[in-house]
């Protein structure tokens, strides 16, 4: 079962002075890239503000699935249960995590996506349409993002990343989670927003992909795992914001990039009266893809820091792990091979 981390939240003094990097995608390209280096770098998140997401799109997309978790529980369950894909409840994965909500994870395919949408909706073509087009758009985003940032680090090759969402075979997913309100009478503080106790949505993690891009409704919940003013980790609380997309780093790229950018851990609360929706793109490679340090960002100073391994094999690997392992460790090339065996 996800327990709360032994963390601290940070209190509002401390997590005004934390902050969380703002990136405007209309201002000059140079810019952009500076801004998402540096964030990258010192938490691993950042928001992205007018990003040219088209706004009847993620309305459509948010309809959707709304629709979907209003449901009768019989009627969802007929998408599931997840095997990793498809409808869940509570349980997330398959070594005993479970968090308070429910969701979706769909392959970011489009004939994954019709064919799993006939026992998704009444109506898979619209379901389908909205789906693909959204991934399109989120896609797009996600590759401008990681341009830029290998812009940023001077990189000889600035499709390095990119090119690898890009591929008709990248093992991308789409989850859409949907954490139910608490029960209003229990606990509720003066301002109405909070009940008593730390009810974990989504329990303490990183992403293992390349990059995450999240959005979701105005209902707060996303926190992430950062170092406050006086330099020990704290919860960063982040406000939502519907009309903005946030950026997580994941485990492929702090590989990929020896280390210099950091895979954010983050987790989500659901002690909000009010139902939480927040809707991820996962960007991956294929899974034959091998994952080493670029060379670029190995020198005799910064010795390589991880041994090459595939995309498939990271994941075989996270499926026999808890939810809040770092699983990126035991494939650090400064690590004794045995430590690499699994029970």
């Amino acid at each position: 079962m996800v327990v709360p981390s032994i963390s601290p939240v940070c209190n509002q003094t401390a997590c005004r002075a934390v902050g969380i990097p703002v990136v405007d995608l209309s201002k000059p390209r140079a810019d952009m890239s500076r801004l998402i280096v540096e964030a990258c770098e010192v938490v691993g998140f950042f928001k992205v503000i007018n990003h040219g997401v088209s706004k009847i799109l993620i309305e459509r997309m948010e309809s959707i699935a709304l629709e979907f978790f209003s449901l009768p529980s019989q009627e969802k369950e007929k998408a599931g249960p997840p095997a990793p894909l498809g409808y869940g409840v509570r349980n997330i994965g398959f070594n005993g995590d479970v968090g308070e909500l429910e969701y979706l994870l769909l392959h970011a395919n489009p004939s994954s996506i019709s064919h799993k949408a006939k026992v998704i909706s009444k109506e898979p073509s619209f379901f389908s349409y909205v789906v693909n087009e959204y991934v399109a758009a989120v896609r797009h985003l996600s590759c401008e993002i990681l341009d830029m940032l290998a812009e940023g680090l001077k990189l000889r090759d600035t499709n390095a990343f990119s090119t690898l969402l890009r591929d008709f075979e990248s093992d991308s997913l789409l989850r859409i989670n949907h954490y139910p309100p608490w029960n209003k009478n229990n606990n509720i503080t003066k301002n109405g927003n909070k009940c008593g106790g730390a009810r974990i949505g989504f329990g303490e993690h990183s992403d293992p992909q390349i990059i995450s891009v999240l959005r979701s409704n105005d209902v707060e919940g996303l926190q992430v795992l950062t170092s406050g003013p006086g330099g020990d980790h704290v919860w960063a609380p982040v406000a939502p914001d519907p009309d903005a997309f946030f950026i997580n780093i994941g485990d492929l790229l702090q590989a990929m990039t020896n280390g210099r950018l950091l895979s954010v851990r983050h987790r989500a609360m659901a002690n909000s009266y009010k139902e939480r929706q927040s809707i991820i793109f996962f960007g991956a490679p294929p899974l034959h893809s091998l994952i080493s340090p670029l060379p670029d960002t190995v020198s005799p100073a910064n010795p390589c820091k991880y041994n090459p391994f595939t995309w498939s094999e990271y994941k075989k690997t996270m499926y026999q792990l808890r939810l809040s392992h770092n699983r990126l460790d035991l494939f650090r090339a400064d690590e004794p091979l045995e430590i690499k065996a699994l029970d």
